[in-house]
């Protein structure tokens, strides 16, 4: 390699996923410098399956572990009011039967055996209820209704279940299209000037007196060449420890534990739009979550995992496993049948000595090596602190750059986001008026995932053909080239599966179509640039 040295840069993420992408956000809102790349596709790996969740983790306070709910909880509001269009408020129904017993291992269950030993591991509606008050009150509730009680004689909410469920708890939750999230954090961090490289993989970093020198792959080409940067952040997920053992070169006591989280996606099991909090006698727990209009979503699993990250799947254990858990509520049986997808993802949980996976922390821990050059490593995490995580990581960016701003992401709407939490009807509505061509459900399927910025993808157009080629399920050409153009897209895989779920409505034949097209304007741009 020859040339000028590449400039210095204030800021190296490397990790696309939602924490890379939100400290990528937060240090170029303070007017640092920051590179950031990802060796594959934006959310490619942990952050594009999870069970797509804004919340507290009611679970969590059987584990005593209250900073962390109350963080989450007032984070909640805080991200809903950022991305109206990507997250909405759920209302949860939580079953409760008198005969039902908990896992005996949890802080919980342990103080219960020593005052109440006589319950043999049942949980008493009133300490439910006091969870769900604590639930409610901990991160000081705004946007979101409070928690109700629900006679599933009547509700709507009983009829799927089983007959023995006659009472429940409802509360609030938020919904989150999760890889749309890292694309449009991605996005913003690029708009306040941070450079963004997807399918570029860090090879090797070396440390300097002042600054790393980074040696990059490109994924396509495998062409090599180096970057600089002042300071170093891993924000890796699964492959944190990876980079800083193999990459970096540095010895750590800090220890990542993999946890797979798969989930299975079923024709849809009930028609109305709440979802259900289950409880099983194992300690765990799922959700079963009405998906894309026609589909239930069922999950999650916690199951240790030792191989390739990106080698995660639903295994036909874990898929039985799933069935039989909601079949225990649902009246109607759910069966391997039932399923029209699944997927799964590995957590990259701080390994904080728990015996099990489900009692592993769901916190982070910020690791700085401050010695020369800087290194910041991510362990652990969840989607509904990422923003939270990203500040924490700028406070101990910031300590080497004075000149660096303020925290400023609060509040602060991510793109297409700059609408109130309660105004996604209305905007879809008038996007129906000012486009009639748009069915009600095209419609609604664009505001969800562009907000105020459906009107530029539609910009012009005077009838459904204008938006050029139609690849199927609404999907068109115009669409396609906002997803390329404007969030990294580059195959149909990142198309309909990570910008959107329209994957769950296309055949082999058409995705292939798509991802012969990308190719070939992806071929067209490469050509007219050189």
């Amino acid at each position: 390699m020859t040339g000028q040295a590449p400039a210095v840069r204030d800021v190296f993420v490397v990790g696309g996923g939602i924490n890379g992408c939100a400290i990528a956000r937060d240090a170029a809102g303070r007017g640092l410098s920051v590179h950031l790349v990802e060796m594959g596709d934006l959310a490619q790996a942990t952050s594009s399956a999870s069970t797509k969740l804004f919340h507290g983790g009611l679970r969590y306070l059987e584990y005593f572990e209250f900073k962390l709910v109350r963080e989450s909880l007032v984070e909640r509001e805080v991200l809903l009011r950022a991305m109206p269009h990507i997250s909405w408020p759920m209302r949860f129904v939580l079953p409760y039967h008198p005969d039902m017993r908990f896992d005996a291992d949890t802080p919980t269950s342990k103080l219960l055996s020593r005052v109440m030993p006589w319950m043999k591991g049942r949980r008493p509606a009133w300490l439910i209820r006091l969870g769900l008050f604590m639930y409610d009150g901990l991160g000081g509730r705004k946007v979101l209704p409070a928690t109700r009680s629900v006679d599933l004689t009547t509700d709507p909410a009983g009829k799927p279940l089983k007959p023995k469920f006659e009472r429940a708890f409802e509360y609030s939750d938020c919904w989150v299209e999760d890889s749309r999230l890292v694309a449009l954090t991605a996005r913003d961090a690029e708009a306040r000037g941070a450079a963004i490289e997807t399918r570029t993989r860090l090879v090797s970093a070396e440390r300097g007196p002042a600054h790393w020198t980074l040696t990059l792959e490109a994924a396509d080409s495998g062409a090599t060449r180096t970057a600089r940067a002042r300071v170093l952040v891993n924000a890796a997920g699964p492959w944190v420890e990876e980079v800083v053992r193999e990459r970096v070169r540095l010895n750590t006591s800090e220890r990542i534990r993999l946890v797979r989280g798969s989930h299975i996606v079923t024709r849809k099991l009930f028609d109305h739009d709440r979802c259900y909090f289950f409880q099983g006698t194992d300690g765990r727990i799922i959700f079963a979550i009405p998906y894309e209009t026609d589909f239930t979503l069922i999950g999650t699993t916690d199951r240790e995992h030792t191989e390739d990250p990106l080698a995660a799947h639903a295994t036909e254990a874990e898929q039985d496993y799933l069935c039989r858990f909601a079949s225990e509520y649902f009246e109607t049986p759910v069966t391997r049948e039932d399923i029209v997808w699944t997927y799964s993802g590995v957590r990259p949980l701080y390994d904080d000595g728990a015996t099990s996976a489900t009692a592993a922390t769901r916190d982070f821990v910020l690791s700085m090596d401050a010695a020369a050059a800087p290194v910041l490593s991510v362990f652990g995490g969840k989607i509904t602190t990422h923003r939270r995580l990203a500040e924490d990581a700028l406070k101990k960016i910031v300590r080497h750059f004075p000149q660096a701003g303020a925290p400023w992401t609060a509040g602060v709407p991510l793109p297409g986001g700059d609408f109130p939490v309660d105004g996604r009807d209305a905007l879809t509505d008038a996007l129906r008026r000012d486009f009639p061509f748009l069915t009600d459900r095209h419609a609604l399927r664009l505001v969800k995932a562009y907000g105020t910025e459906a009107r530029q993808i539609l910009d012009g157009a005077q009838a459904f053909e204008d938006l050029g080629r139609d690849f199927g399920a609404t999907l068109t050409e115009r669409e396609v080239a906002w997803l390329m153009d404007r969030e990294y897209a580059r195959t149909a895989e990142d198309a309909v599966w990570r910008r959107s779920k329209l994957g769950l409505r296309l055949d082999p034949a058409q995705v292939g179509a798509l991802d012969a097209w990308m190719a070939e304007r992806r071929a067209r741009q490469m050509s007219a640039a050189e």
